[in-house]
């Protein structure tokens, strides 16, 4: 196609460059005009959305936890579909955080579905350079029969005060540590357990 004489060189070739629009470009744009305009009339966007974000959030349960790792226990909302976590956020309603979250708190789901992340307990024997993989019943019963040995073998009965042997029943080889993320009734549970086994040792990780 020849460019007008009137045109420079510099300006024909510019003007080369232009894309075109035929005819049928332009029927093309109507008609899907028109279709969009016909389907906004038939279609509410605003029910849509909120029907696809039902869909989103359908069979999905939300718990309230709090954060693990440090003191400060600000509170997170777990979300869980078929048994499996897909989401944590934090918690808006919470009364130390009020769904602020730090950056560690903020990577908690990425810690949780993490590959590297150890889901079997794992033993490593005295002088041994590698680690056995436990069951979770193996690791409980090898806890308990070290914690019993202990416990036997360090035994104080009584102490002398003044004089006179008193009953003290405790053991000092062993200690108890809890952690912030624990509620109320969990550590109601570990003092009464650590109380029995005659630990007095017990103290709390915001301590250290």
């Amino acid at each position: 196609m020849s460019q007008p004489p009137n045109l420079s060189e510099p300006e024909a070739a510019a003007t080369a460059e232009r894309p075109s629009y035929t005819r049928r470009d332009a029927l093309r744009m109507a008609f899907v005009g028109s279709a969009a305009l016909s389907l906004d009339g038939l279609f509410d966007v605003a029910v849509a959305r909120a029907a696809t974000q039902e869909l989103k959030l359908a069979e999905i349960s939300e718990f309230t936890t709090s954060c693990n790792f440090c003191s400060c226990g600000c509170g997170m909302i777990a979300a869980v579909r078929d048994g499996k976590l897909i989401a944590m956020e934090g918690d808006y309603d919470h009364i130390v955080s009020r769904g602020s979250l730090c950056v560690k708190g903020i990577s908690m789901f990425a810690t949780h579905a993490s590959p590297k992340r150890l889901t079997k307990p794992l033993y490593r024997a005295p002088g041994s350079d590698h680690w056995e993989q436990l069951s979770w019943k193996d690791a409980a019963e090898r806890v308990a029969r070290k914690l019993h040995k202990v416990r036997e073998e360090t035994w104080v009965a009584t102490e002398k005060v003044g004089g006179k042997d008193v009953p003290v029943n405790r053991t000092d080889a062993i200690a108890f540590l809890g952690g912030a993320q624990n509620t109320n009734e969990e550590c109601y549970l570990f003092q009464k357990a650590s109380r029995l086994l005659g630990i007095p040792y017990v103290e709390h990780q915001a301590r250290l």
